[in-house]
């Protein structure tokens, strides 16, 4: 059985190492001071996208991940929040400046900032997650820049997660629950990191129609043309809000968006819509890190962004002059960087042999008996 999911294609990336970014506060760095341990000159840090550190997904769990690493280290790290696009830039150079050992970078948003930024601080370790910090090469049809399959700088590592394994799992879920055989999709901005989520989830429920012989609709995203629903943004506003609706306006019982805190949003409207709707989240288990819908959750599709970032935290801190490994690392079902949350409060919802057909799929999948491709592994 081959699923395929479409997106750019990037080479000479390996299974390395787990690390993961991300940030902090747009006004001055926290002050920060080393206290004991072998590495206590070693000062790693960090700057968020604009979604900030409390978004209760990808940016709070790099910070946890960065806080533990340091804690491991028995040093005190900086972070830096930024709140608008024109804050990545300062920040990052107010980081060189406090004389950062490693600057963690969250997002793709950040990806030219960190790359200039590495290019002219070649003694400075840097790490971004979610991009693969390869700017330059070949550009798209749209102009922009589809990179050459390189890291751009010798000093910086991409932090990737191939989601596309796991959506497949919550795609063949999400039809597996479904009651009215409609389920729906959206995304924040569409980029690779975005509709990689999507592109599993799609082909997830196309397997389970496959297999049970049903016709269970996808809406929100057409894999094979590749377009779909996007708020353009990752805040949790109306916009978003009115995308969830929309799907709800379908028919759709389960909803999967994909971009930080627009799942709040989405909660939002299933709540208003008195509707029997089920939400799954994304990056993080929603049920811990977002308990106010926490009736709502299916399950969430997940990144381990936390130990990714702790794990290349310390390895840079181990790291000799000039052996900083920049090797992308990408989460997978195999190594665990990715995954599906518990059922939770819907474990008695679901089919009763849902779980183990999902732990056979997540075998065949990681054995290569079902190839689902993405832009990662293409």
């Amino acid at each position: 059985m081959r699923i395929t999911s479409r997106g750019r294609w990037l080479s000479g990336l390996a299974m390395v190492g787990i690390a993961a970014v991300l940030t902090g506060c747009a006004a001055a760095p926290d002050a920060g001071s080393s206290s004991g341990g072998a590495q206590s000159k070693f000062l790693p840090c960090m700057v968020s996208d604009d979604g900030g550190f409390t978004d209760k997904s990808f940016n709070q769990l790099g910070l946890e991940g960065l806080k533990a690493a340091s804690d491991k280290l028995g040093v005190k790290p900086k972070s830096v929040q930024s709140n608008a696009d024109t804050d990545y830039e300062p920040n990052i150079s107010g980081l060189v400046s406090a004389g950062c050992n490693l600057i963690v970078t969250v997002g793709f948003k950040l990806s030219a900032a960190s790359i200039a930024a590495a290019k002219a601080n070649p003694d400075i370790q840097f790490a971004i997650i979610d991009d693969a910090a390869d700017n330059e090469g070949k550009t798209g049809t749209d102009g922009k820049p589809t990179g050459d399959g390189k890291v751009d700088a010798p000093n910086i590592k991409p932090i990737l997660f191939d989601t596309v394994q796991a959506g497949f799992l919550a795609g063949y879920a999400s039809a597996s629950y479904s009651k009215t055989g409609v389920i729906g999709t959206f995304g924040g901005i569409q980029i690779p990191t975005v509709t990689i989520f999507m592109d599993g989830f799609a082909d997830g429920a196309k397997y389970y129609n496959e297999q049970k012989s049903k016709d269970v609709k996808v809406i929100g995203w057409d894999v094979d043309k590749q377009t779909g629903s996007f708020t353009g943004g990752f805040a949790a506003n109306d916009t978003a809000k009115n995308v969830a609706q929309g799907l709800i306006d379908q028919n759709a019982d389960v909803i999967l968006p994909v971009g930080g805190p627009i799942f709040q949003s989405a909660g939002a409207a299933i709540t208003d819509s008195g509707k029997d709707i089920a939400l799954l989240g994304a990056d993080a288990d929603v049920y811990a890190t977002f308990p106010t819908y926490d009736k709502l959750y299916l399950t969430s599709v997940l990144k381990g962004i936390k130990p990714a970032v702790e794990n290349v935290v310390e390895a840079a801190a181990k790291a000799k002059k000039g052996e900083f490994d920049n090797t992308a690392y990408i989460g997978t079902l195999k190594n665990d960087g990715v995954g599906i949350a518990p059922f939770h409060d819907f474990e008695s919802k679901v089919n009763p042999d849902l779980q183990k057909e999902l732990d056979s799929i997540k075998a065949d999948i990681i054995s290569g008996k079902i190839t689902v491709k993405s832009y990662l592994n293409k």
